[in-house]
């Protein structure tokens, strides 16, 4: 990986956890963008302490794209609904949600 692609990967990582500490939620970005483990957590980018300060948090994984590559099918599938269920033969579903949903479920000030 490139020093322009590492820094906006940091960039991005850094803006989301700002995002969820601007609306009361706690959330750090793990050292070494994922690269490591990180308090026994998976290797990501960001966790997200939805479950209170002693609850374990929710690993997130962040991407950024210039130009929404990969994510214009799934705004367009997405369009005004509250959540997307992505839902693969024999695997678990998955949840797409905009961010002020996210914000909701997490009991967060928009």
């Amino acid at each position: 990986m490139g020093k322009a692609s590492r820094d906006k990967g940091a960039r991005v990582e850094r803006k989301i956890v700002a995002l969820h500490t601007e609306a009361g939620v706690r959330a750090e970005r793990v050292p070494l963008s994922g690269a490591m483990k990180f308090r026994n957590t998976a290797s990501t980018d960001v966790d997200v302490y939805a479950r209170g300060p002693d609850g374990a948090p929710f690993v997130c994984e962040v991407k950024a794209r210039a130009n929404g590559e990969g994510f214009a099918t799934l705004e367009r599938w997405l369009g005004q609904a509250d959540a997307l269920f992505l839902v693969r033969d024999r695997q678990q579903p998955m949840v797409v949600l905009p961010w002020d949903r996210w914000l909701e479920m997490l009991g967060g000030k928009a």
